[in-house]
């Protein structure tokens, strides 16, 4: 009897004593609505814009000395032969008048204009009155006909029979701030010698503008016609990597000097700082063009006589004068100044400011209004799932390791209170738990796609415990118990922004929750995350998730690893890079979604890649919320129901180039009666 007890005990003690039934996931619920705003002024493009000429054509009374002088030609010479026209149909208030300035806010540095290398002149509107491309993505939401680029540089173009060429015929006659041509000698020298040279750090390179392995070429037909040749039938995606930044065209006449392709005593260092900070005015075929720097201080822009565009008026735009940025350190700073009547637009994206903006937008004496737009604002906590990059010893080995097991995404998913986050980073009904993946303001979201592992410490505990991670000195601290780092604390770095306050708030709730499940977590803000995430070195990371879970279709190589340097936490490194199972079946859902026209289709593959997406937590959700958007009551031709962030930022989205304002509300200039003087042509 004692024999078969024995051999009784040394069974149950070989098989695992399960404590606790992991909870099951659950439905994901339902958003609800914000009030305040307008709804989208949604028109078709025929309603929008045009392009076309005038007998005649007007400027700011102002300027009529300059032409006097000879400084430029009248205006009529200085537009190209059909400026691209802003219809009344698609303004609010119609054709303006011209004056005054935009006030605006920049928290980022200035380190030089030529972005066009990867150089970083300031963010905040900064690039978007300064950089022009092909297409236009950013003002997509105001279409009700579909969801493409409208034309800018290039005003029309034609697919060929066949699907696999797409010919563009550019705006003829336009001309750089500085007066000089702009034609195809512009688009080739940014294709050949910045996005495909491999020593330019372009913001898209040529395996951007491949399709499995096999180069698009483009080519110019004659000084204003170009050619794309695709190896694969109509991949209409693509137009989205014609657009800014992907594609800002870059001045021929002022870079090539500097490029050690056409000066052999050039060297690509001296290209990247061809445009540095202070140097002004640089060659700009944006509505605006810097012409003062304060470092850390302020940037000031005055508008560019060369600007191709006009209203229906025969305006050449734009209205206001001036565009001008005070220089600060975290971003709040720009909705405080918004509220307080020093700046004319913020996006609300830092939730420790909600409700102080909703308070003051409520007082019947506002000078502002407040728009909610859909839920695209989340932060997810991002776990380094590279096996090898930035890896650097046995402990980043073993910590890769355990973040690839799935059993370890999910205790960590369990161990998140969102509600608790939620109410921690701003009270009230701004933010909700949120599970990861496309966000619920997607055109592609899909509520049955999603896989919620939520709150339950408990089956955070088991499996952490099946994993061997155990408190085994009481301290409070989980260690591993067996392998390399047998003994050792699990403790964990987490990354944060300090230009996104809102994630080290964020941060500050998530690793509260991960100590109550014994995974001790290290903050560490930093001002520029991309030098980790780049290099790989780094653990944890709370962000603020990007366009491609808001606009799958236009940013459709972020959400998978169909490039070397996405997805951010899995880049291939120099020893390459191995992906999980359920990565390589999203490369191949979002390779078949990239190529399908039909948006039906494409709706149901991305419900296929949520799905695997949220049952994997490739990324683990914390919370989702709706930016705020803070417009002066001033401005007229606001357009309505402007999202903060979909395809690009407002101050792209909301057109500040067809912006004006009433003479009696105009405020004064910082540089009146001045424009762009080049000294150096």
């Amino acid at each position: 009897m004692n024999s078969i007890k024995k051999v009784l005990l040394v069974i149950i003690s070989l098989v695992p004593i399960t404590l606790y039934a992991v909870k099951e996931p659950v439905p994901y619920p339902a958003g609800k609505a914000m009030p305040g705003g307008e709804p989208p002024d949604k028109k078709p493009l025929s309603d929008i814009l045009t392009y076309g000429g005038f007998d005649k054509y007007s400027q700011p009374k102002w300027m009529d000395s300059f032409v006097q002088k000879g400084v430029i030609p009248p205006v009529k010479d200085r537009l190209p032969k059909e400026p691209q026209v802003f219809l009344t149909k698609g303004m609010r208030h119609g054709c303006g008048n011209y004056g005054g300035h935009f006030r605006y806010f920049s928290a980022s540095p200035t380190a030089g204009h030529n972005l066009y290398a990867g150089v970083r002149n300031g963010w905040w509107g900064i690039t978007y009155v300064y950089l022009e491309a092909l297409v236009k993505s950013g003002t997509i939401p105001r279409r009700s006909d579909e969801a493409i680029p409208m034309p800018n540089l290039a005003k029309s173009w034609q697919w060929s029979a066949d699907g696999y060429e797409l010919t563009m015929k550019l705006i003829e006659g336009a001309k750089w701030s500085d007066g000089d041509p702009f034609d195809s000698e512009d688009v080739m020298f940014t294709w050949e010698d910045n996005i495909l040279d491999p020593n330019v750090n372009s913001w898209k390179d040529r395996k951007a503008w491949q399709l499995d392995g096999k180069d698009i070429n483009l080519v110019a037909l004659d000084k204003y016609t170009i050619k794309f040749t695709f190896p694969k039938k109509k991949p209409v995606a693509f137009l989205f990597n014609m657009d800014y930044l992907d594609f800002s065209i870059a001045p021929s006449h002022w870079l090539k000097p500097f490029h050690p392709r056409y000066n052999s005593n050039s060297d690509y260092d001296a290209y990247k700082n061809a445009m540095p900070p202070n140097d002004l005015p640089v060659p700009s075929m944006g509505p605006w063009v810097m012409v003062v720097y304060k470092t850390d201080e302020l940037l000031v822009a005055r508008r560019n006589p060369y600007y191709w565009k006009v209203d229906q008026c025969g305006q050449q735009l734009p209205y206001l004068n001036e565009f001008s940025w005070v220089k600060g350190n975290q971003g709040t700073g720009r909705t405080l100044g918004a509220l307080a009547d020093k700046f004319d637009q913020s996006n609300v994206e830092n939730p420790s400011v909600f409700i102080e903006t909703v308070k003051r937008s409520r007082d019947k004496n506002s000078h502002f209004i407040v728009e909610w737009g859909p839920e695209l604002l989340s932060f997810p906590l991002i776990l380094n799932l590279s096996s090898t990059h930035g890896v650097k010893n046995t402990r980043d080995k073993e910590i890769r390791k355990l973040f690839r097991n799935f059993k370890f995404r999910r205790a960590l998913s369990h161990a998140l209170n969102r509600k608790a986050i939620a109410q921690s980073v701003v009270k009230g009904p701004f933010l909700r738990p949120f599970a990861g993946g496309l966000t619920p303001g997607s055109l592609y979201f899909d509520e049955d796609s999603v896989v919620f592992y939520d709150y339950d410490p408990p089956s955070s505990k088991q499996l952490l415990d099946e994993l061997g991670l155990k408190d085994t000195n009481g301290n409070g601290v989980r260690e591993w118990t067996s392998g390399p780092m047998k003994g050792k604390e699990l403790v964990f770095e987490l990354m944060t922004s300090t230009g996104a306050t809102a994630t080290q708030h964020v941060a500050d709730t998530v690793l509260f929750l991960l100590s109550d499940v014994g995974i001790k977590v290290n903050p560490r803000p930093v001002p520029d995350s991309s030098v980790k995430t780049d290099s790989g070195e780094f653990e944890m990371w709370i962000d603020r998730s990007g366009q491609e879970y808001a606009v799958p279709y236009a940013k459709y190589t972020d959400l998978a690893a169909l490039q070397v340097n996405t997805p951010e936490w899995h880049k291939k490194g120099s020893k390459g890079r191995e992906l999980m199972p359920f990565e390589k079946k999203l490369v191949s859902i979002v390779k078949e979604f990239s190529m399908e026209p039909d948006f039906n289709k494409r709706k149901l593959l991305m419900y296929k890649y949520n799905n695997i997406y949220t049952r994997n937590l490739y990324l683990i959700g914390t919370v989702v919320g709706r930016y705020g958007q803070i417009a002066h009551k001033r401005l007229k031709n606001w357009v309505a129901g402007t999202p903060v962030f979909m395809y690009q930022w407002a101050p792209n989205s909301a057109q500040p180039d067809q912006m004006w304002v009433e003479k009696g509300e105009q405020k004064p200039e910082i540089l009146p009666n001045t424009i762009p003087i080049y000294t150096n042509k």
